[in-house]
């Protein structure tokens, strides 16, 4: 495959950058990235992740995109893809998101885990996994994109942080004891209808296989997950557009309900 020239590279970074701060999408950067060259999305995207660590952002932890089988045909993949949560992308349960604080909005129902111990080995079992999970908790990731008109293809959406935006977690944590993660189901509700249904074997088989890809991912490239992040583990259900005033509930069977509220205006 032909590598993207490190010109390139940078121009991308530079037009997702300023989308951000701007708040005017950009056009597709895959047209500045060699076909398919995911090296290079993900190269786009670390530069973005040092221009926001420099700038004071705090890193807590990783989001999981991808993780359909659906969405990896649609895209040309064959497997899922990870971005960065900061914390400044933290919403409170029920607390009104303002529309300006994401471009292109869009709601999706996940199962977020907390750790409680790094994990910072590439040879992870999923035991390695049960025990550093310290508790579960319904979320609602509202994703967005500096590309316009979600103009996406695998290297748009790595290099735009894997679409990220904001992400709301639920109030009361649970032990993986305490709920099914494979055999949950989860419904989304608008204004009391339901617009999004699912289950946990939705997202890769289990939440549990997407969080351990992750990891193993993370800890081969260097940057090991760690005690206290938080993993958003990818969709359990089709994603949602957003409209000004709309208000969101998420229940996940076993693990409880979390609400998203967005700003009429």
């Amino acid at each position: 495959m032909t590598e993207s020239t490190q010109e390139n590279i940078q121009k991308a970074a530079d037009a997702l950058y300023q989308a951000a701060r701007t708040g005017v999408a950009s056009t597709p950067i895959r047209e500045l990235l060699a076909a398919g060259d995911v090296a290079g999305a993900y190269a786009v995207q670390s530069i973005n992740t040092d221009r926001a660590l420099s700038a004071g952002r705090k890193l807590v932890g990783r989001k999981i995109g991808l993780t359909s089988v659906a969405v990896q045909k649609q895209l040309g993949v064959d497997q899922p893809d990870y971005g960065m949560l900061f914390a400044d992308m933290a919403r409170g349960d029920a607390e009104e998101v303002a529309l300006s604080d994401v471009l292109q909005p869009k709601v999706e129902a996940e199962i977020a885990f907390v750790l409680g111990r790094d994990l910072s080995s590439e040879h992870l079992t999923v035991a390695d996994l049960f025990r550093a999970i310290e508790y579960a908790v319904p979320a609602i990731e509202i994703v967005g994109s500096r590309v316009a008109k979600w103009d996406i293809r695998i290297t748009d959406t790595i290099a735009d942080n894997a679409s990220s935006g904001l992400y709301v977690l639920g109030s009361r944590p649970v032990r993986l004891t305490d709920f099914d993660p494979r055999l949950c189901g989860m419904v989304m509700e608008k204004a009391g209808e339901p617009v999004s249904v699912g289950a946990g074997a939705a997202c890769l088989g289990s939440p549990l296989n997407a969080a351990l890809w992750l990891a193993k991912v993370m800890a081969r490239v260097g940057k090991p997950l760690l005690a206290g992040d938080t993993i958003l583990s990818g969709a359990l259900g089709p994603m949602v557009g957003v409209a000004p005033g709309d208000v969101f509930d998420v229940r996940i069977e076993g693990l409880g309900a979390v609400r998203a509220v967005f700003a009429k205006e």
